[in-house]
């Protein structure tokens, strides 16, 4: 990474300017950079000859210059950087020599191979899925492309929660709720069951006992209504893959839970808490009988309160007094098998081309034993998480508990007009609308693709690019990952479908348009035209229409060689010689590129996808200006190569982008 070379640099001037002054130690400051957003202040700065001073005894601008003085001896970066100037009170500039730069084979950090488990959707098998299950498989989705882009190994779990409280009513619903319709699957019609016995369950609360006694015989695995929980669960998981495989989503694995306690996952993990202190079964009290894991408010970041305590006490408790285990019981016992810690495993049979499921029968495959762990479940699921945590520390494992991370986001409703469009009584006039599966209340995975494909293809006036269902797809699952993980997402239709703004629609736009540049400079080339007159305007900005990339015409590749005959030069190989004054366009759009392996490094380190959307989106936007500002098919031979070859260097970076975020790369929209 570039950055990661200055900051190198930096370091070993540091140490070697701290040694000539008889001050050894100093180096051991950590080196900031920063990239000013005005230009004129360099590519790069870093005040670091500020924060040297009191150690060294000198003035800022004078360690400044000693350190810019070691920079320019030792190469100034392998040439990287064209010139160096202290600036008051003793910023340290530096300004990149581009051409050097794009003849420089960057790398990032390489895992070396570190398997990572990624468990994500995980969607109890209950019912369809809404657009809050989806934020959920796309930010997952998202992780596994950005840890695999940055050299790890990732192994896909999906984990089915075919014991909990959600399958057992569905499953009451199914024997006790007369219910008639259309319905054109069958995770629809349970959606509805669904909701049917919570109103019941709400109307006479008494019958909520029915849910314990299927909760029991889905546990014992025997007789009629274990085989109909298992026949429920197996056909919704299976609705759930392939309505994900339309997003671009895979598995590797599917974990069920029924598999955990056959396999005696619970029993050996039971065997390894009881020998800790802090796994103890109550003997008094409203917990007497239960198994429960004690643990300070200091463990798991919650303050020592009555409301907190009132509010989690149900997640201490690993087992109940009736024998049932908890949700988190079993969640311990997966990630020590996650982690290889176990003396168990499941056995293994395909559910599906490519995606494996866990069972009693089956061969012997290497899953788990995984270097870290990586859990996509929303903030609700914060303290059984860290309850997982904790359970590990008590067991000595506090390295593993260090590599398991807990990757929350915040819930997904819906905008007032969205809930209108869906007919959900609005009148109370609030500002979003939270879905609730209980009460039937959200949007269906389903029902949203086909309600934005059908508003795609009413406004497009050309057909043959991408199709509607394709953009439809692709829009929403940007819009999903480009908010702040913590942020709840108010959903609206109109705004996940613009064409300009923070999109994923723009920034398939912008790829497009970009290849339409590159398309059209090849056949410049090998007509031997010289140049087109520059970039084409106008046009319609909806989808389908070439207006919003820029050029019309036939659709052609967008591969490009900038020393194809457009350029009377080339400094190396097909690079071109750069222009000695940049424009200020381009200038911007050569920064925004050198960023790309920071921002995918930092996204593989925070586990933040939108770290990515925030780059391409920035990305875009300076591709546009750069369009607008700088003829590309217009001029002298050398600077159509320069800005021919500064476009293709964009489609590669966008579309490594584009990539890790699961979208489309259009040629044509």
């Amino acid at each position: 990474m570039l950055s990661q070379l200055i900051k190198n640099s930096l370091e070993q001037c540091i140490h070697k300017v701290s040694e000539d002054l008889g001050i050894p130690g100093s180096s051991a400051v950590k080196v900031a950079l920063e990239q000013p957003a005005n230009a004129d202040h360099g590519d790069y700065s870093s005040n670091i000859a500020m924060q040297l001073a009191r150690t060294l005894r000198k003035a800022p601008a004078v360690i400044a210059e000693l350190i810019i003085a070691e920079l320019k001896s030792s190469g100034s970066v392998n040439g990287l950087l064209q010139r160096i100037e202290v600036a008051p009170p003793g910023f340290i500039n530096m300004y990149i020599d581009w051409q050097v730069w794009a003849t420089t084979d960057f790398a990032i950090p390489q895992a070396g191979g570190e398997k990572v488990i990624v468990e994500h959707t995980s969607v109890n098998p209950n019912k369809s899925m809404h657009i809050g299950h989806l934020r959920n498989s796309c930010i997952g989705d998202a992780l596994v492309r950005i840890l695999r882009k940055t050299g790890h190994t990732v192994e896909v779990h999906n984990y089915v929660d075919d014991l909990g409280n959600q399958l057992a009513d569905t499953v009451v619903g199914l024997l006790n709720v007369p219910l008639a319709g259309e319905h054109v699957r069958f995770g629809d019609y349970c959606w509805d069951i669904y909701a049917e016995i919570n109103k019941e369950y709400a109307e006479h609360p008494e019958s909520v006992n029915k849910r314990t006694e299927i909760l029991h015989a889905l546990e014992e695995g025997h007789g009629n209504t274990a085989w109909i929980g298992n026949l429920v669960a197996g056909q919704i998981v299976k609705e759930h893959v392939e309505e994900m495989r339309s997003f671009g989503i895979h598995y590797d694995l599917l974990v069920w839970e029924s598999s955990i306690l056959k396999e005696g996952f619970w029993s050996s993990a039971f065997g390894l808490l009881s020998q800790t202190d802090v796994f103890v079964q109550e003997k008094e009290g409203k917990l007497a009988g239960c198994w429960v894991l004690k643990q300070s408010a200091a463990g798991t970041g919650a303050q020592e309160t009555q409301e907190t305590e009132e509010e989690h006490q149900k997640d201490k408790v690993l087992v109940r007094s009736n024998g049932i285990l908890t949700y988190t019981a079993k969640d311990i016992a997966y990630h020590l098998w996650k982690f290889g810690l176990l003396d168990k495993d499941f056995a293994y049979s395909e559910f599906g081309s490519g995606l494996w499921t866990t069972g009693l029968r089956g061969e012997t495959l290497p899953f788990g034993r995984a270097d870290k762990v990586v859990n996509v479940i929303d903030y609700r699921q914060e303290y059984p998480q860290a309850m997982v945590k904790q359970a590990f520390q008590a067991l000595g494992y506090s390295e593993q508990a260090d590599r398991l991370h807990h990757v929350s986001y915040g819930v997904v409703s819906l905008s007032p007009a969205s809930a209108a469009e869906l007919g959900i009584d609005t009148s109370a006039g609030k500002s979003s609308y939270a879905m609730s599966g209980r009460q039937g209340i959200g949007i269906k995975v389903t029902e949203l693709v086909r309600l934005m494909e059908h508003s795609i293809e009413a406004t497009r006036s050309d057909k043959n690019g991408l199709s509607s269902r394709l953009i439809a797809t692709a829009a929403i699952r940007y819009y999903l990952l480009r908010f702040n993980l913590g942020t709840e997402i108010v959903f609206d239709f109109k705004q996940a479908m613009e064409i300009s703004g923070n999109t994923g629609v723009y920034l398939m736009y912008a790829y497009a348009r970009a290849s339409r540049v590159l398309s059209k400079g090849s056949a410049l080339a090998e007509s031997g035209t010289g140049n087109s007159g520059g970039n084409e305007h106008g046009g319609s900005r909806e989808y389908g229409g070439h207006g919003n990339s820029g050029d019309n015409g036939d659709n052609g590749s967008s591969k490009h060689s900038a020393s194809s005959g457009l350029d009377g030069s080339s400094a190396h190989g097909d690079l071109p010689l750069f222009p000695p004054q940049l424009e200020a366009a381009e200038l911007s759009l050569l920064r925004q590129l050198s960023l790309w392996q920071d921002t995918l490094y930092t996204a593989s380190r925070e586990l933040t996808p939108n770290t990515i959307c925030n780059y391409a989106h920035s990305l875009a936007v300076l591709f546009s200006n750069f369009y607008s500002a700088c003829p590309i098919l217009k001029g002298e031979a050398s600077s159509v190569a320069f800005r021919l070859w500064l476009t293709r260097s964009f489609t590669d970076i966008l579309g490594e982008a584009l990539d890790v975020l699961g979208l489309p790369k259009p040629e044509r929209m």
